[in-house]
Parts: structure tokens; C-alpha cells; sequence
């Protein structure tokens, strides 16, 4: 009988400690063993409070006289593609956070409708081709346009001149969507997939530096470089460090990914035609290697593809270049070991 109580007394004590363990010197129990984070699905960061915000998608300008843009360093992902000509612009996504300020803002294509109306993404423009306001009037997708709202929710710089001067504000931003009765909560979360560090990613043949250019204006040739110390790209157009306007930061990157994409040019004004459901060959730039990929249009979203799955991105903010399949990768794409 006194080994039983012995036994049951040494038990006593070692689950007061182990729960005394358990606790912090208040008394509570520890934060650190309660922590949850939340992924962001464009970025793949993680959060202690979940990131709800609806992707907001905007057409901003690339002409030279447009640089450099406000509110580029923040977006979780920028496609870049051409709208007539060699001319690109940047179609700009932010989720995990919204600037103060985004612009200079342009027109809207047809395909950049596509895109949004795929990630279910907020869409702004200031302008449209035919077949881009066709599509806007039938209201596929949620969205303000300058060409209704120029001086009421967008503003005009007096710093730059028209076309390359329209901008707006998180403010205006967040009014133009009540204006219009678009809900601003996520509701499609993208079939993106991430490494848990950059170490997973380090797989595939080194390269240090990779251009690419639109036509034969050097205004449109870019040079991506590989910053060892941070893991990320520097991003360079026409020789000139790509910067965000508002705060003079540089705009880095984890991921740089080129889509092979056919294009059709389909009037006198260089206007093209994009097919953006068939999938393609892609290169994956990330963790200083490169890869060779495919991307396909999962459920409207242009996913990097590997052994088909979901390539798995490093977390951080990714670049998409569309490159015309006429043309080509291997002859649009160079890289440097």
C-alpha cells in the first residue's frame, strides 16, 4: 500500500512540472507554443493575422516617360506584356498590402480583363481598347476606370504629362469599390505553392544575371541581377535601377518567371491578341538558378507548372514576363552563369 501512495505521489510531482514548464513566469501559457500564421497566397510570407484583402489588379504605365512608377515595389506580383507594338505595361497585383498611392495608371486590354477576371481581382484602368470596354460595359469583372472617375477618384500630377500622369490613392481606391458594390474579400485563393526557405530552391544551373527585351527599343530592354546576400533580383530597364517613386526603394524579387505566350497582332495599331489557355513553356529564375518549366491556366490563373505540379516558388514577390511564342525563349531570354 505505501509503494502505491509512493508512486502516486512521485507522479504528482512530475506533472506539476511539466506543467509548470508549460507556463511563463505570469503564469499564462506560452505565446510561442499558441502561435499561428497565415500564408499569403500571392507571396507565400506568413502573418500572425490572416491577410483577407480581395486582389486588386492595375494597369500601370511602362513608358519611358511614366518612370519610374509609385506603388510597384509593393505589388505581390507584376506581370509585364506587351499592349501595342513592343510597348509593355505592367499589370500590377496587390494583396498583402496596398500603397498609398499607384500610377501612373493606363488603358486596358482584353487580355488584362482576362487575367483579373481569373485571379477574381479588383480592376483598374484609366482607358480601354474596343474590346477591352466591351467586356468592362458587360461587367465581367469588378472595376473603376479614370475615364469615368478622371478627378473624382483619380487624380492628375501636375509633375508629368498626359497620358502618363493619372494616379490613386489607397483612399480613392477603397471608395471606388463601394462606389460599386465590390465586395473586398478574398474569396479564390490561387493554387500557388512555396518553399519553406530558399535553401529547397537552390536546384538547377546557376545563373547570375538574365535580360530580356521587347523590340528594338532599348527603353524596353531588361537586365534582372542576382543578389546573393538578400536571395532576390534587382531589376534594371533601359540600364536604370527599376525604383518605386514614393520611397526611392529599389523593387526586388524572389521569382522571375517567363511565359511563352502566342500573340496576334490584330490591328493598325499594334493592338495584339494573347491566347492565355493553352499553357506553354516557361523559364523559373530564383535562388540565383534557372529552370526550365511549363505554365498552364489553372481555374483562369496562370500558374509555373514542374513534373505537373505547381512549381513551388520561393516566398517574396515574383516578376511574370509574357514572351511572344513566335519569337520565342531561347531567343528572347539571355542569361549570364
Amino acid at each position: 500500500m505505501f509503494v502505491f501512495k509512493k508512486w502516486g505521489i512521485i507522479f504528482a510531482v512530475v506533472m506539476f512540472v511539466l506543467s509548470a514548464c508549460s507556463k511563463n513566469e505570469t503564469g499564462e501559457e506560452s505565446e510561442e507554443r499558441q502561435e499561428v500564421l497565415y500564408t499569403a497566397p500571392f507571396t507565400g510570407v506568413e502573418y500572425e493575422e490572416e491577410v483577407t484583402q480581395r486582389p486588386i489588379l492595375v494597369t500601370i504605365n511602362n513608358h519611358p516617360q511614366a518612370r519610374p512608377q509609385s506603388g510597384i515595389a509593393q505589388a505581390d506580383v507584376v506581370f509585364e506584356m506587351v499592349a501595342e507594338g513592343n510597348i509593355t505595361r505592367f499589370l500590377a497585383l496587390f494583396q498583402s498590402e496596398i500603397p498609398d498611392k499607384i500610377g501612373p495608371i493606363r488603358s486596358a486590354r482584353d487580355y488584362f480583363i482576362d487575367i483579373a477576371d481569373g485571379l477574381d481581382a479588383f480592376y483598374i484602368a484609366h482607358g480601354y481598347s474596343p474590346d477591352a470596354q466591351s467586356l468592362l460595359n458587360a461587367g465581367v469583372v469588378d472595376h473603376i476606370n479614370g475615364m469615368q472617375y478622371d478627378g473624382v477618384l483619380f487624380d492628375r500630377s501636375p509633375n508629368r504629362k498626359a497620358p502618363h500622369n493619372s494616379y490613386i490613392t489607397k483612399e480613392s481606391l477603397i471608395a471606388g469599390a463601394e462606389k460599386v458594390g465590390a465586395s473586398m474579400e478574398i474569396e479564390k485563393t490561387p493554387k500557388f505553392s512555396f518553399y519553406d526557405s530558399i535553401d529547397g530552391a537552390k536546384i538547377g544551373s546557376t545563373v547570375s544575371g538574365i535580360s530580356i527585351q521587347y523590340g528594338t527599343d532599348s527603353s524596353f530592354e531588361n537586365f534582372y541581377s542576382y543578389i546573393s546576400e538578400e536571395g532576390m533580383y534587382e531589376r534594371k530597364s533601359a540600364g536604370i535601377v527599376t525604383i518605386d517613386e514614393e520611397t526611392q526603394e529599389p523593387v526586388l524579387l524572389s521569382n522571375l518567371i517567363f511565359m511563352e505566350i502566342p500573340h496576334k497582332t490584330i490591328d493598325n495599331k499594334g493592338r495584339k491578341e494573347l491566347t492565355l489557355t493553352d499553357g506553354g513553356n516557361a523559364y523559373l529564375f530564383q535562388a540565383g538558378v534557372m529552370k526550365e518549366i511549363e505554365w498552364a491556366n489553372v481555374d483562369g490563373v496562370l500558374v509555373p507548372m514542374e513534373n505537373g505540379v505547381p512549381a513551388k516558388l520561393v516566398k517574396g514577390k515574383t516578376w511574370i514576363s509574357f514572351v511572344p511564342t513566335n519569337i520565342g525563349l531561347e531567343n528572347m531570354v539571355n542569361t549570364l552563369p
